[in-house]
């Protein structure tokens, strides 16, 4: 007990906790005591063997003056004789009914004589083993009686909202660390300024909006701002996810919204914000099976509290998603949602921003050109290029390298882009089909005056079953802008199909095989567009399809043709004209250029790798490219 309670006041836990700790222990001691007890026994009998002696024995003892001291025990009926030779371990004596003899010897021998009585010892023992049968009962009412306590505590706090909440959020993020979307930052910065000196806007009798959604693709940063904002304004923050906000019993929601509006009325001016608002806010009322209660109601009462009756001045809300097409039209109606800001892939200008962010804290060689790798990655978001620094980092490390170079950076790019890269191929004959493959895209993107300059090819294989790759340097400008020029398309789709031309040039029908697969997706994809919503052929300008949405509850199940069976024969014919058109194109210029296919598939086989300043130079040797079009593509 005395280490229970040392315990207790060293650690200041809660007596309840300790008694039920006590009780516990007496728990487990008891099974011990119990199946020790025969044991114990059994010594003790061995002992009174070994340490007993005769009645008889003792008054020879006294008279021949080798007793110390006796203790009689009237209740036993047992003395307990100390040897003058060994004092410290007593002999155990019957004694009769009488012992009369027995005190006068010691009287006459002036052996020192007492009576001590074992009907306390007793009773403690019989009280302790009682303790052991009452404890397990009293610990056992005590843990029911927390856990119904615990549930009543949880069942209290079931409608609470799960909102973490700061007075002065600590994020360590401010907009200096947020770089590549600086339009998004500067709308964000108002609502900043508002929270600071909100008199600035009110003295011209402007009003902040009540709401910001942050709309975009997943990392570009949505939010990343969040948190910026809440380290950059001095005021309480509160934070919780979409998700949060529904439970499985109709109800629970709409009381987290309401309880998490109260708290932060009681704290305005104050920022919320939402991730993953999509969650919670989809359309109401559409889907097959109907809609759900309980993220309805949540929903009703999220949009009566951002503006309902009662105002809730101080209080801007921010929310994040990347799917703002299944959003309520109600919740992003002025008043609650005042303002979408889009953030938007970063584009070459943003990616270098962003990269010099995030190579602040690693060893990055001088040789490494932040400029060439934010050229060279468009369509990468910024947790893209976070992660690329931090891949090339790692190939670092295990190389054993102290700092960052550009062989880094090119693998770390190829293996976020096309795969892992595995143990190269050891049969000449599939490596010497691939490499024809491969070739034959390689040699297009050159030719073809509108194709995308190339990077480099190889025979290397990925993960993912890619036996080898082309790689290009993509017009950033065509694809932000999204406005492919027909020219542009039609090379696209004949270089795609210069690796089925070389194999079938090469090797003839019978060899040729399914490695094609992937590129005659592309093809189709691309020629169907070109027909059906671009307007490229002389079908008319209509455009006979939309965009394709996935099926999510808001939308059309079935979608609808919106054109009929003859116009969609006349659809398949063209996608397979314009096909079979550059399928045709793609072969004339592999068979017009046999031996310098046969040259570069040897030196790839050689080095498994050209890169294309390379590829190039030797292509310009055989068909006399001109000067001009070998600077275009350089570039």
């Amino acid at each position: 007990m005395e280490k229970l309670e040392k315990n207790v006041l060293g650690k200041r836990q809660p007596v309840k906790q300790a008694l039920t700790g006590a009780l516990a222990a007496g728990m487990l001691m008891l099974p011990s005591v119990v199946g020790v007890a025969p044991v114990m026994a059994q010594q003790t009998q061995q002992q009174r063997s070994d340490n007993q002696l005769s009645y008889s024995e003792l008054i020879k003892k006294a008279q021949n003056g080798e007793v110390k001291k006796v203790e009689l025990d009237e209740t036993d009926q047992t003395a307990r004789v100390y040897l003058k030779q060994k004092p410290e371990t007593p002999l155990r004596v019957q004694l009769l009914n009488q012992n009369g003899e027995l005190i006068a010897k010691l009287r006459q021998n002036k052996v020192e004589f007492g009576e001590a009585s074992s009907a306390n010892s007793r009773a403690a023992v019989g009280l302790l083993i009682n303790l052991m049968w009452i404890l397990p009962l009293v610990a056992l009412m005590l843990l029911f009686l927390r856990r119904s306590s615990n549930a009543s505590s949880q069942a209290m706090n079931f409608g609470k909202t799960r909102a973490r909440f700061q007075m002065e959020a600590k994020t360590g993020i401010k907009f200096d660390d947020v770089a590549g979307i600086e339009e998004a930052k500067e709308e964000l910065q108002e609502v900043v300024t508002f929270l600071k000196q909100p008199e600035k806007f009110t003295a011209v009798g402007a009003r902040i909006p009540k709401g910001v959604l942050l709309v975009g693709p997943p990392g570009t940063g949505k939010t990343l701002l969040a948190k910026a904002i809440a380290g950059e304004a001095a005021v309480p923050f509160f934070s919780i996810s979409g998700s949060e906000f529904v439970e499985m019993f109709v109800g629970v929601g709409a009381s987290r919204v309401r309880d998490l509006f109260k708290k932060a009325k009681d704290n305005a001016p104050c920022l919320i914000f939402i991730d993953e608002i999509d969650a919670v806010g989809r359309q109401r009322g559409a889907g097959i099976g109907g809609g759900n209660d309980e993220r309805e109601q949540t929903l009703n009462q999220l949009l009566t509290e951002m503006d309902g009756f009662e105002g809730n001045n101080g209080i801007i809300i921010i929310a994040a998603t990347n799917r703002p097409d299944v959003l309520d039209a109600a919740l992003l109606r002025p008043g609650r949602f005042d303002r979408q800001v889009i953030v938007d892939a970063p584009d070459r200008k943003g990616r270098l921003e962003v990269l010099k962010v995030h190579a602040r804290n690693k060893k990055v060689d001088p040789a490494v050109s932040l400029e060439v790798i934010a050229r060279r990655t468009p369509g990468f978001t910024g947790a893209d290029l976070a992660n690329l620094l931090n891949e090339a980092a790692i190939l670092t490390a295990r190389r054993r390298k102290e700092a960052i170079t550009p062989l880094e950076i090119d693998d770390a790019i190829d293996r976020l882009t096309i795969g892992l890269t595995l143990n190269p191929l050891m049969d000449s004959k599939k490596k010497r089909l691939i490499a024809y493959h491969e070739v034959g895209h390689a040699l297009l993107a050159t030719l073809l005056p509108h194709s995308d300059p190339l990077n480099k090819v190889t025979i290397i294989p990925r993960s993912g079953g890619v036996g080898g790759f082309s790689q290009q340097i993509l017009n950033e400008e065509v694809i932000d802008s999204g406005l492919y020029t027909r020219a542009w398309m039609k090379d696209n789709i004949t270089m795609t199909l210069g690796g089925k031309a070389s194999e079938v040039e090469v090797f003839g029908e019978p060899e040729v095989t399914g490695g094609a697969s992937g590129d005659l997706k592309m093809v189709t994809n691309i020629a169907r567009k070109m027909v059906t919503m671009y307007g490229m052929t002389d079908l008319g300008l209509v455009a006979l399809e939309n965009q394709n949405y996935d099926v999510f509850l808001g939308r059309d199940w079935v979608t609808r043709n919106e054109y009929s069976e003859e116009v969609a024969i006349k659809i398949d014919r063209k996608v397979r004209e314009i096909a079979t058109e550059c399928y045709q194109e793609a072969r004339r210029i592999i068979r017009e250029n046999r031996a310098l296919v046969d040259r570069l598939v040897d030196l790839l086989i050689e080095q498994e790798t050209i890169e294309g300043e390379q590829f190039r130079q030797i292509v310009a040797e055989y068909t006399q490219l001109p000067e001009k079009e070998l600077a275009k593509v350089s570039q």
